[in-house]
C-alpha cells in the first residue's frame, strides 16, 4: 500500500466524524447479530438473583468475548465498564454507550488507581461494573489480580460470563476476538459467583484470582462446546500484574480506603 494512502487512512480514522460513524456501524452490527440469531442463556439465574436482590457485582468476561456483552445485561440495571485509554478503548466506549452502558476510563497500566476509585464509588452506589481481566493487551485468557482486588475492597462478588456462536470469525489476535455472523445460534454462559473475603491476604487473593480465571475459561469452554466450536484457551504468559494490586494504591496515609 502506498505511503500516502496509509497516511490518509490514519488521518481519516482520527476524524471525530468518521469515528462516530464507525461506532454507529459497529453498534448496528451487534444489534443485527442479536435480532437475527437464536440465543440461549445458561445459568441466567445467577445474575437474575443478584439483580432481584439489588446487589451490585463485578461482571468479568474475556476481552475476546466482548462484542455481544451488551446483550447479556439487564437494561434496567446500571453498568459501568472499565475501558482503556487507548484509541481502541475509546472506540469500544463510544460503541457500548449506544447500549446505555457507562464507561470508566483506565487500565492496569494507566489510570489504574483513579479507575478503581470510580468503580468503587459506583459499586457503593449500587451499580455494577464490568471488567475484562485479560485486557487491554493480554496475555489472553489470563486474569489479572485487579479484578479480585476490586471485589475485595468493594465487598462484591465477581460473576463470570462468556458467549459463543455456531459461526463467526475468530481473529488471530492475542485475545482470539470472536466476531459472530448474523442469523446463527448463540449462547451466553454464566458461572457461579466468586466471593473474595474483605480481609483477604495475598495468598487468598491469588487463590481467588485463579478461581476467576478458571471460572471464565470454564464458561467459555462450555459456550464453545455447546456451539460446536473449539475453545482456544491460549495462556501465553504468567498471570497479569496490575496497578490495582500495587501496595495500598487506594489508601490514605492514615490507612483509610479512599
Amino acid at each position: 500500500m502506498p505511503r500516502w494512502l496509509k497516511r490518509f487512512g490514519k488521518r481519516l480514522v482520527r476524524s471525530a466524524l468518521v469515528r462516530e460513524g464507525l461506532c454507529a456501524l459497529a453498534a448496528a452490527y451487534i444489534r443485527l447479530v442479536w435480532v437475527s440469531s437464536r440465543w440461549e442463556v445458561i445459568g441466567g439465574e445467577v445474575p437474575g438473583r443478584l439483580w432481584q436482590e439489588n446487589r451490585p457485582f463485578v461482571l468479568a468476561f474475556w476481552h475476546g468475548r466482548l462484542l455481544m456483552m451488551p446483550y447479556c445485561w439487564n437494561r434496567e440495571k446500571t453498568m459501568n465498564m472499565l475501558i482503556s485509554q487507548h484509541r481502541d478503548g475509546q472506540f469500544i466506549a463510544r460503541t457500548v454507550a449506544r447500549f446505555g452502558i457507562r464507561t470508566v476510563i483506565g487500565s492496569s497500566s494507566h489510570g489504574g488507581s483513579a479507575a478503581v476509585r470510580s468503580m468503587l464509588k459506583a459499586l457503593k452506589a449500587g451499580e455494577s461494573v464490568g471488567i475484562t481481566p485479560d485486557g487491554p493487551r493480554g496475555p489472553g485468557f489470563r486474569a489479572s489480580s485487579g479484578v479480585v482486588t476490586l471485589a475485595c475492597l468493594a465487598g462484591a462478588a465477581v460473576v463470570p460470563v462468556s458467549f459463543s456462536t455456531t459461526a463467526g470469525l475468530m481473529l488471530k489476535s492475542w485475545d482470539r476476538f470472536l466476531v459472530p455472523w448474523p442469523g446463527r445460534r448463540g449462547v451466553f454462559v454464566w458461572g457461579q459467583p466468586v466471593i473474595v473475603p474483605r480481609n483477604a491476604d495475598g495468598d487468598t487473593l491469588e487463590a481467588c484470582r485463579q478461581e476467576v480465571e478458571r471460572a471464565l475459561n470454564a464458561a467459555t469452554h462450555e459456550a464453545d462446546h455447546r456451539m460446536g466450536r473449539v475453545h482456544e484457551n491460549r495462556q501465553d504468559g504468567p498471570p497479569l500484574k496490575s496497578a490495582f494490586s500495587s501496595p495500598d494504591p487506594l489508601r490514605t496515609n492514615d490507612g483509610n480506603v479512599i
